[in-house]
């Protein structure tokens, strides 16, 4: 009997070596505290329900015969592939050692101690599946960060198709394409929709769909932007969970903080000057609302409305990192000129600020 009290010895060591791996993880590698202090309390909490007997597992522990030592350099089972597979592996191995405890502990007359391992081995369970979640789903994806915010427009791209425009876009290092087309068919927008979804995956950017959020999952876009009067954010969000990112036109403070509470990934901030390439747009709101975003808002944006390569400098000086140009872009005889030339006011504009 009194060799159990080195089983139990061996696996309140593995128990409390597995958590501090877990709990060196959760803390350094993932910096998350409350899945830390989860694992921090029941290391304590194993630790501690061993003081009772903590002489006898002294007196039998006998590291040096211990056989497993050997066999385990032999069998080299242990190798990890990933930091999935070492949380895991680190899991199973306190769920098992927990569970052996408990049967050791019921023999040698700890049955109530036993218990409270039995307890703490289902909370290992919860915290396995807590972690798997919180750690390892994959994360939203964000707006891409860059400078030009490039939107379609067949009506004023100078008879070039929309496949044709995007592709000198994507050319031109732009990483982020919104699909904008009020008139066309839903097939004809399907169709444009899903090849310009190959080619922005080819280039590595962004393709966003505007207002129809189904047309957006049909093609698997990385985002949906929806204006005031579409489908509120929340709505949307149950939809489409964690697949893609939810943009929202904004033109006010009150529409911009209600955008940041609704769970909005960005916002659209304009227009910033008058526009006509929208027919139901609202009347421009400035520089001043521009401003307010700039100082309150900490989520990111698209300055957009109205700006062209002559005015793009004063919108990069009020704080815009990110804008977007219509009309300018998908009209340019040389899209590819024309995307360097804005870039280059926007960057000595950020040089004079």
């Amino acid at each position: 009997m009194k060799k159990l009290w080195r089983i139990v010895d061996a696996e309140l060591n593995r128990i409390g070596e597995g958590l501090r791996i877990l709990e060196d993880l959760a803390r350094f590698y993932y910096e998350n505290p409350n899945l830390t202090s989860e694992l921090k309390q029941l290391r304590s909490k194993a630790a501690a329900l061993a003081n009772p007997f903590r002489s006898n597992l002294l007196k039998e522990r006998d590291a040096e015969r211990d056989p497993g030592r050997e066999l385990s350099q032999k069998l080299r089972l242990d190798s990890r592939q990933d930091l999935s597979e070492l949380l895991t592996a680190n899991f199973k191995r306190i769920q098992e050692g927990l569970r052996s405890l408990e049967e050791c502990l019921k023999i040698l007359d700890y049955y109530e101690t036993a218990k409270e391992y039995e307890n703490l081995r289902f909370q290992a369970y919860s915290l396995e599946k807590e972690a798997a979640r919180g750690l390892f789903q994959p994360k939203r994806p964000g707006l891409p960060r860059t400078d030009l915010y490039c939107l379609t427009a067949s009506e004023f791209s100078m008879g070039r198709s929309n496949l044709d425009v995007v592709e000198q876009m994507l050319r031109s290092d732009i990483k982020i394409i919104q699909y904008r087309e009020k008139e066309k068919s839903l097939k004809e927008k399907y169709r444009e929709c899903s090849i310009i979804r190959e080619l922005t995956a080819d280039y590595g950017a962004a393709l966003v769909v505007n207002d129809d959020l189904h047309l957006a999952m049909a093609v698997e876009a990385d985002g949906v932007h929806l204006g005031q009067d579409d489908l509120p954010v929340e709505a949307a969000r149950q939809l489409v969970g964690d697949r893609m990112f939810i943009g929202l036109s904004t033109h006010s403070p009150e529409q911009a903080e209600a955008a940041v509470k609704a769970g909005a990934d960005y916002i659209g901030v304009g227009p910033i000057y008058q526009t006509f390439t929208k027919k139901d747009v609202c009347a421009p709101v400035g520089l001043e609302y521009l401003d307010y975003v700039v100082q309150n808002i900490r989520i990111p944006f698209v300055a957009i409305g109205g700006i062209k390569e002559h005015n793009v400098a004063e919108v990069v000086r009020h704080g815009a990192e990110c804008v977007a140009l219509v009309t300018e872009i998908v009209g340019a005889e040389d899209i590819g000129a024309k995307i360097r030339a804005i870039r280059k006011v926007m960057q000595d504009s950020k040089g004079e600020g």
